[in-house]
């Protein structure tokens, strides 16, 4: 396939360009600062601000699928804001480019708790995390409104850590993956392998899944 990758050079996006171009896939990845990506076979890059639908409808024209890895940041100022900005003007991009399939990867904090309970509402959810998963949170409930796209929601296992690719994962829907000492972890790079093998082999058309060990 040919695979527009947003946030290319982000935790999630580095193993994701990775996975994508390793099982022979040909990569548009949007960035702003292009020099920040070395040249690579089956790579292509676009200069683009994903803030601004006209500039990701024009770099993802002609592509079969898209990417969104986005995050501007942990430390930005007015994160949720920037962040909504973002998400806005891919999915507006994307519609605009006439592309369908939307992959769009989120954060643990929409994942239930308990029935009517999301994790991001408990008291233990990390205080310093929370302005990024309420915009995850969000973005989630934007996409949903989405019926034009064929779209899918990926939120990663409650503990999102560097490590290995293993090259296998559990999956589960709207509650978040569980081990013997509660919810699980999984590694970037796993991550990376369960986006690439939902873009090849679509499970979760218009729904959001969960992914760990």
């Amino acid at each position: 396939m040919k695979v527009a990758l947003i946030g290319p050079t982000g935790f999630v996006g580095t193993q994701v360009l990775q996975e994508l171009l390793a099982r022979g896939h040909q990569v548009v990845a949007l960035a702003r600062d292009p020099a920040k990506l070395p040249a690579q076979a089956g790579l292509t890059v676009r200069q683009a601000d994903v803030r601004h639908a006209d500039q990701v409808a024009a770099a993802v024209e002609g592509v079969d699928a898209v990417v969104s890895a986005y995050n501007p940041g942990w430390s930005v100022p007015n994160l949720y804001d920037e962040f909504l900005t973002g998400t806005r003007a891919t999915y507006d991009g994307v519609k605009r480019a006439g592309v369908k399939r939307l992959l769009v990867v989120g954060g643990a904090g929409s994942l239930f708790a308990a029935p009517g309970v999301q994790l991001v509402d408990t008291p233990e959810f990390p205080a310093q995390w929370k302005t990024g998963a309420l915009a995850a949170r969000e973005a989630l409930n934007l996409i949903r409104l989405e019926s034009s796209l064929d779209w899918t929601f990926l939120s990663p296992a409650v503990h999102l850590e560097p490590g290995e690719r293993r090259g296998r994962y559990r999956v589960s829907l709207d509650t978040p993956v569980m081990d013997a000492n509660g919810p699980a972890h999984v590694s970037s790079a796993d991550l990376a392998v369960a986006i690439v093998d939902e873009l090849e082999q679509p499970q979760h058309i218009r729904r959001r899944f969960t992914v760990g060990y």
